[in-house]
């Protein structure tokens, strides 16, 4: 029995009715995401259909799409997955208040909102994610609001909803506009202000999880550049990374900068951007398994688009990649523009980003691909313990007021062989995925029948039989179960 390879051009369509999500699958030329990967048997050949071209196929789902009431408006923050499996998150406006809201979502779209912002000692439009504790309440910080004037505010919040205001910063020597927090190694939470400090150009702080904080260090404006606009990253070697987004042009490195700092407070800049060939405005880090810190620029290099860049821990950068070298027929950016937000490596060794309209992944050495183009402003995005990948969109959706998504790499057939009449199909896989193979004898028809029961994927790859002796035609497709 022979093989032939082919391609095969689909299209995804998710169409939203309430918390329900479909997915449809049809011929569409030059589309892209694919749905499933189908296995055509005939009497003499098995024709093997990959999704469309070289790249990753993958299924791109709106999960929920916010109303601009009580259920929030304008997620801008990445998501968390809790210990319980839901995925937590932050909207910047909605809420019975107006002030944003605190929420949860399951990883098929069922959504709770747990807490809607007052203007008080909870704060007010959290633009920042949360991250869950040790003792397993989420912490968190809010733009606006608190008790001191309105500079921001941290606040704890359990699984249930109940909130806790721990700090209001006052915009002197503690800053103002707190960002993302990290908990350290030490149990200690470590963040960022944009603003305020001794020198007006923000700061590093410790905060423990009763909402003590001490100031690390308050940026100066010279060297060390000032304006973080984005949280840190503990390193292997037990020190936190970050940047500052310059952007000032009092600033003696308006391009930006990374840093290292100590707990003991100890800073040293490894890098300052020029704004030219290795980008500006750096984003926040993530430290990829091989050591290196991986992050992105959202403005400069040749095209003012922002670049992909890796530095090692002693400061030696590399850029990656530079946004707009791929250009459509109109001369417009085809693999996206100003990226923002962490990057996320992702359990294959890739890493999986977001730019303006984009989701993208990109190898450790640099090859970047788009998976899934027309969004509204993606949040950075979180891997799920299932595989796949959830985001928000700031805007978008029915009713404008932004989205859920979830992203899903599509497996692909890796192998297939038949052998005295029976067919063996061995498909790729994401650890903790669960795969069902089907077979239909026409592909007009929606009446595809499970082969054998869904399968949860514990390596790289899955496997499965089906007796073909004096069979009829057959199609075989793998999809995601539930």
């Amino acid at each position: 029995m022979k093989t032939k390879l082919t391609s095969m051009k689909t299209h995804l369509t998710t169409p939203h009715n309430g918390s329900r999500t479909s997915a449809i699958t049809g011929p569409v030329a030059g589309r892209r995401p694919g749905l499933a990967l189908l296995l055509r048997l005939l009497w003499a050949a098995a024709l093997v259909l990959p999704a469309f071209g070289a790249q990753a196929a993958v299924v791109f789902t709106s999960l929920y799409s916010f109303t601009g009431t009580n259920d929030g408006a304008n997620p801008r923050a990445a998501l968390v997955q809790g210990s319980d499996g839901y995925f937590y998150g932050t909207t910047q406006g909605g809420g019975t208040n107006g002030y944003g809201t605190v929420f949860k979502i399951s990883a098929n779209g069922a959504l709770a909102s747990l807490h809607s912002f007052t203007n008080g000692n909870d704060g007010a439009h959290p633009a920042a994610g949360l991250v869950q504790g040790g003792n397993g309440d989420f912490y968190s910080t809010t733009d606006f609001g608190g008790t001191n004037g309105g500079y921001g505010n941290l606040f704890k919040i359990s699984a249930n909803g109940a909130l806790t205001g721990l700090l209001s910063f006052t915009g002197g020597n503690d800053g103002r506009d707190p960002n993302n927090l990290v908990q350290g190694s030490d149990g200690y939470f470590y963040g960022t202000t944009s603003d305020g400090g001794t020198n007006s150009w923000g700061t590093v702080f410790r905060i423990t999880t009763n909402g003590a904080l001490s100031s690390l260090y308050s940026f100066t404006g010279g060297n060390d550049c000032g304006n973080p606009r984005a949280g840190l990253v503990q390193g292997s070697d037990g020190s936190f990374y970050g940047t500052t987004a310059g952007s000032n042009p009092y600033l003696v490195n308006p391009n930006g900068t990374v840093f290292r700092i100590k707990t003991n407070g100890v800073l040293t800049s490894l890098h300052s951007f020029n704004g030219t060939n290795d980008g500006s405005t750096p984003n926040g880090l993530v430290q990829g398994s091989d050591g290196n810190l991986y992050g992105t620029t959202g403005n400069g290099s040749t095209n003012n688009l922002g670049t992909v860049f890796k530095i090692s821990t002693n400061g030696a950068l590399t850029t990656l990649f530079v946004f707009g070298t791929v250009t459509n027929w109109l001369g417009n950016p085809f693999d996206g523009a100003h990226p923002g937000g962490a990057l996320v490596q992702g359990s294959d060794g890739n890493f999986y980003g977001t730019t303006s309209t984009t989701v993208f992944h990109m190898t450790p050495s640099g090859r970047l691909t788009t998976l899934y183009s027309g969004l509204f402003s993606p949040s950075a995005l979180v891997q799920g313990s299932n595989g796949s990948f959830y985001g928000t969109t700031d805007s978008g959706g029915a009713g404008g007021y932004g989205t859920v998504f979830r992203l899903t790499m599509v497996p692909e057939f890796q192998a297939v062989t038949l052998t005295n009449g029976t067919l063996s199909l061995t498909w790729s896989t994401e650890v903790g995925g669960r795969y069902q193979l089907q077979y239909n004898s026409d592909l007009s028809s929606s009446n595809w029948s499970n082969l054998v029961n869904a399968l949860t994927a514990a390596g790289a790859t899955l496997s499965a039989t089906d007796s073909v002796t004096n069979a009829p035609q057959r199609f075989y497709r793998v999809v995601l179960a539930p």
